[in-house]
């Protein structure tokens, strides 16, 4: 490791392409769809579609045009499913680049078509169906009937629907019986809208990481694709552990300076904490500029020299303080695990969400672009 670098992510390249293999073998009849939207969830989405690239991943989906020209021109050449907004005024970079849309009403739908049409191509696009979620989509809860407008969407001219699929807001939960609801009404407006339109789905997909790891049963009947997201990543969204899942990301800094102080001294902002004894207290270049939330400031511990050590005070831009009394031959340049293992100890990136009262695809995701990403594996 470059002694320069101040802080930094390890990303196991290795460890995401095990969670692949392992993931597309609950689902033998069924092809991946690696989530890579938001950076590949502060992974690195360039490196982690190329890893999954070359190893036989067919299908990438991400949440902007922007993320999907991005990995086009990075080199990835397989297919790409724009999972959420797309602005009409981006159709064209939609059919350069071979992009596929997802169509959330038949506005959306007509606006695309016409664009096609007059530039001569066939744009590809997947309906996207809101079963519950509350967001985008053709609205078939709670008896309400989309299928007329999805018809008419798969009939417009330079469209080429080739799938249709919804999400799910509960599929890590115990009680299953609002996702077990959505599942029914996805797969009764799938069959309502092939007979209606007199045309089948190629692509019919609905499964996210908490779906794969625990409805196997469920799911495995009749959907295309599985498109699990932060499972891809090694972590779990819910409790279903059973699957043997490898965490991807690690991030660490170093001690930059140990500093004695007396019983009563205080440390940072708003002077939250004081020494109750003396302590020696490290100088971490880690804070919430780096994407390690303020609120974690009293609450998370740190791993020196295989040994859990205390954060104290508030977390700061650029940095954060650590007591490491308790840490026998602690010194400036250690290795600072934040998130990861060291000797027989680890910090599970859940541990830190739960701490801060958010989940850790929000930890990973806030990484900043001034820490940098080291692959290995």
């Amino acid at each position: 490791m470059d002694d320069r670098i101040r802080t930094w992510a390890e990303i196991d390249l290795g460890a995401i392409e095990h969670n692949y293999r392992v993931l597309s073998g609950l689902y033998k009849d069924s092809a991946f769809v690696a989530i890579v939207k938001a950076n590949a969830y502060g992974h690195g989405a360039d490196a982690v579609a190329a890893r999954l690239q070359r190893a036989g991943c067919e299908n990438f989906a991400v949440a902007t045009v922007g993320e999907a020209v991005s990995l086009r021109q990075s080199g990835i050449v397989k297919d790409i499913l724009i999972l959420g907004y797309t602005p009409i005024e981006c159709s064209g970079e939609l059919l350069e680049y071979g992009i596929t849309a997802a169509v959330p009403d038949l506005e959306t739908a007509k606006a695309l078509s016409e664009a096609a049409v007059k530039a001569g191509k066939k744009l590809k696009v997947h309906l996207k169906t809101d079963t519950g979620m509350g967001r985008l989509g053709f609205i078939c809860s709670k008896g309400r009937d989309p299928v007329e407008d999805m018809a008419a969407a798969m009939a417009l001219p330079g469209l080429d629907v080739e799938g249709i699929f919804t999400h799910f807001a509960t599929s890590e939960s115990e009680d299953g019986s609002y996702f077990l609801q959505q599942l029914s009404d996805f797969k009764s407006v799938i069959e309502r809208a092939e007979k209606r339109s007199k045309q089948k789905f190629r692509k019919k997909h609905c499964a996210n990481s908490g779906a794969v790891l625990k409805y196997r049963d469920s799911l495995g009947l009749g959907m295309d694709l599985i498109r699990p997201g932060i499972a891809l990543y090694g972590a779990y969204p819910g409790e279903d552990r059973d699957v043997e899942l490898r965490p991807a990301l690690s991030l660490k800094s170093r001690i930059y300076r140990i500093r004695d102080m007396d019983r009563g001294d205080s440390i940072s902002y708003g002077r939250t904490f004081t020494a109750d004894r003396p302590c020696r207290i490290a100088v971490i270049p880690i804070g919430y500029g780096d994407g390690l939330h303020r609120v974690l400031s009293n609450k998370m511990s740190v791993l020196v020299r295989g040994q859990r050590a205390p954060q104290v005070g508030r977390i700061c831009m650029d940095m954060c303080m650590v007591d490491v009394s308790e840490i026998d031959g602690a010194a400036c340049g250690d290795v600072v695990t934040i998130i990861g293992s060291d000797g027989g100890s680890t910090i599970e990136a859940r541990e830190l969400a739960d701490m801060a009262g958010t989940i850790d695809y929000e930890l990973f995701c806030d990484l900043t672009a001034r820490v940098p990403r080291v692959y290995i594996g």
